[in-house]
This record gives structure tokens, sequence and C-alpha cells, in this order.
């Protein structure tokens, strides 16, 4: 019977070649038969050991994804003349000097007031007559002869006029629409007298309601604006704005497009702005060469969950056409400099998860993800991963998480393709890697 001695005894007869290169895997072979012959010779405790091990954490390399701001907003000022904007509700987006001065232009010096003064005359008549609500119509106006007169007189001087026939008698709240929608300058005067006994009554208590509202850089003289030394500064008439928004009966003639008035007949709105971009009031005024004005208001949806509550002035402009185009460009850049950014789609790789026996899968996202921001907001990015349970395709194993400004949003990550189990072949080689 041969022997290893024998084979031994070959090895050493063959000068050189093969043979002898073999004697190295001779070596390992015999190691080999030894470890088998021990493990199963020992029952097979070791192959069972090694098949039921724990097995090895996997390897995960993942990068967070990066995500550009959107374009810088460019808020549309016209030039000349001056303009003053106020924003509530868009703190979080625009920050918190927004609600007192969003955007400006062309400084704070008083100009002249035009029509915008019969929105003073409404809220000092009101301050004293006060309407119980939108629909009050009020205490009855009886005009007199002297009023219908204002009809002519008015006329003459080119000034908006409304129908003012002998012997009407008008609600209060008739005859402040009638007032406010067309600017009639004759039902100016004739509430004035009516609410005080006189226009110069009128004009008296006109500046102690300015006064007693802090309204110091505003002045009036009459009761129409017609005359050119009824001024007020940007910053005084966005407090106007405040105080004449928050009054009911004001606030709802001032969005009204027109109505239908006994006497009067039909009145219509000077604002042609009312219903775009959230346009709801509140007063034209112009006494042209330029002084074309308008005090607006405006609820503008920009889709981030509550309107942004936007008060402004436009004071200066050329026509009252272009007045209406400076306003609706500017709201427009408002509303254009809040954007939707993409952030990621669905399968995006954002890395790999690999195993120590060879298997790997990559790591992708698992949804098309936006967010809503303003301007070039910058966006953080967070990516967090965690060990997987069961190494499956479609696994859930962590989440990206993008903040800008007061937006936060989210998509999971996930396991894109199968991790394979390792082979026993590998478990029963690899038995330091197993736990």
């Amino acid at each position: 019977m041969s022997t290893l001695a024998d084979f031994d005894d070959l090895l050493e007869e063959a000068p050189d070649g093969p043979v002898r290169n073999g004697r190295a895997g001779r070596v390992a072979l015999i190691v080999f038969l030894v470890i088998t012959f021990i493990v199963l010779g020992g029952g097979g405790g070791y192959v069972w050991w090694a098949s039921a091990a724990a097995l090895p954490a996997p390897t995960v390399t993942s990068q967070t994804p990066t995500a550009n701001a959107g374009a810088p907003a460019s808020i549309a000022l016209p030039s000349g003349g001056e303009t003053l904007l106020r924003v509530d509700g868009g703190a979080d987006y625009l920050g918190p000097d927004a609600a007192q001065s969003f955007a400006a232009a062309g400084g704070n010096d008083a100009r002249s007031l035009a029509s915008i003064s019969k929105l003073i005359t409404a809220l000092v008549v009101l301050d004293a007559h006060p309407l119980i609500g939108p629909t009050d119509p009020g205490p009855t106006i009886s005009y007199t002869e002297a009023d219908t007169d204002l009809y002519d007189q008015f006329y003459v001087q080119g000034a908006v006029i409304a129908p003012m026939p002998d012997g009407l008698k008008l609600s209060l709240h008739d005859s402040l629409t009638t007032m406010l929608l067309p600017s009639a300058a004759n039902y100016a005067v004739a509430i004035a007298r009516w609410g005080f006994g006189s226009e110069g009554a009128y004009v008296s208590a006109a500046r102690s309601w300015l006064g007693k509202n802090g309204l110091n850089d505003t002045r009036i003289v009459d009761a129409t604006g017609i005359d050119s030394r009824n001024a007020s500064t940007p910053s005084d008439l966005l407090a106007l704005a405040k105080i004449a928004e928050a009054n009911p009966v004001i606030a709802q003639i001032a969005n009204t497009r027109s109505a239908q008035i006994t006497g009067a007949g039909t009145v219509t709105n000077t604002n042609d702005l009312l219903g775009t971009l959230g346009v709801t009031g509140l007063k034209t005024g112009n006494l042209g060469d330029g002084t074309f004005n308008l005090l607006f208001t405006s609820t503008l949806d920009v889709r981030i969950g509550a309107p942004l509550k936007i008060t402004g002035v436009r004071l200066g402009g050329e026509t009252h056409d272009s007045t209406d185009a400076d306003v609706r460009n500017l709201l427009q850049s408002i509303s254009d400099g809040f954007h939707d950014i993409p952030l990621g789609t669905v399968g995006d790789t954002l890395g790999t998860i690999s195993t120590p026996w060879g298997s790997s899968a990559s790591l992708v996202l698992a949804q098309t993800t936006k967010l809503r921001t303003w301007s070039d907001t910058p966006v953080a990015v967070t990516l967090d991963t965690t060990t997987p349970q069961n190494y499956t395709d479609g696994e859930v194993v962590g989440s990206v998480t993008w903040t800008a400004g007061p937006k936060t949003t989210s998509a999971d990550v996930k396991i894109s393709g199968a991790i394979e189990e390792p082979t026993l072949w590998w478990r029963l080689t690899h038995p330091s890697e197993l736990g």
C-alpha cells in the first residue's frame, strides 16, 4: 500500500517540474481534509453553528443629496412717484419686517391725495355716525336744494359727479356707496355737511380724527380731494388703509364692483383691479398731470396656507391705466417669487448597501419630492439611514429631509435590488466574521 512517505519519495525523485511544485497544494489539501474530518467528526456541530450564526452588518455607503435654492425674487417696483407695500401673514417666509415695510420706492414725501380724501370723509362720518355692520343702512339723509346744486357746481369744474335729484332721500350706507364707488364729489360735500353741519366743520372734525389716529403727516382742507393741498405720505396712507380695512362698512363698499342706488342709478367702482390678484379695495384718486393714486388691499393666495394680506399705496402714477399696471405687476412679482423647487425624483440613487460576502444593492429615493419656497431661500438637507431588517428589495432603510424657511418635507429611502444570502461555503470558511 502506498503511504504518504512513498508519495514523498516520488516527489524527491522528481528533479523539478509540476510534481515538486505540487507539494504546496498537497499541504493545503491535507489541511482541508483535516478540517473536514474534524467538522464532520464532531457530529456536524460546526456546520450547524456556521449555518445559523448571525451575519455581519452590511456596509452602507450613502451621500446626502444636494438641493438648489430657487431663483431670487424680483419685486417689480415702479419707477417715478412713490410706492410702499406692507405684507401680513408671510413673516416666516418674507421676514418680520414685511408687516411694516416689505417694499418701497420713491421716498416718503407728502403728495396730493386726490379722491383718496373721500375715504377719509367716509371714515370721519362713520366715526360720528357709526353703522352696526356692513349691511346696516343707517340713518336716512334728506338731501336739500343746496346739496342738489352741488351737481352743477362740480360739473363745471370737471369733477366726477353722480345724479342727486331734488327731494332725494338715501340711507347713509347708500350715500357712502355713491360717494366712494364712482368717487362722486357732490356726494362727498353733501355727506360732510349732513354729518357735521358744514364742510368747514367737517374739515375741523377730520383734522381732529387724523390727530387721534396718529396720522400726523396727513392734511385735509376739503371733503373731496379736488384741492391739491389734501396730502399725505405713503406711511400715513398705509396706516389709514389699516383703519379702513378694519371697518366692515368701508371694507364691504370698497370691494363692491357696482351697485344700483335709488336716485343715483348704477354706480361703478373706479378700482378696476378688484378681483385681480386678490385685490379687495380700497380707493383710487387722480387729479391728472401725473397725480394718479391707488390705495389698495389684496388677499393674495401664494399657496403657502393662508393667503398673504397685502396693503399698499401707489402715488404719482402717470395715468389711471399705468397705475393699475404698476400695482398689477407689483403683486404678480410677489406671487412669482414663491415657487415649487424640485428636490428629488423617485429612483434617484443615494448610495449602496454591500455585504462582506459580495452581495450589494442600491439605496434610492422612494418618491418624487418638491418644496414651496420664497425667492432663493437656501435648502438644508439631511439623510438618515438604519440597518436593514430583511435586506429585501423595496425595504425602507431611512429618509431624506429637506427644510427651507418654515417648510419641511421628507421622502423615504429604500433598497433597490435584492441582497442575496451568503452560501454555506462562505459561512464555513469565514467563522471570524459570524456572530
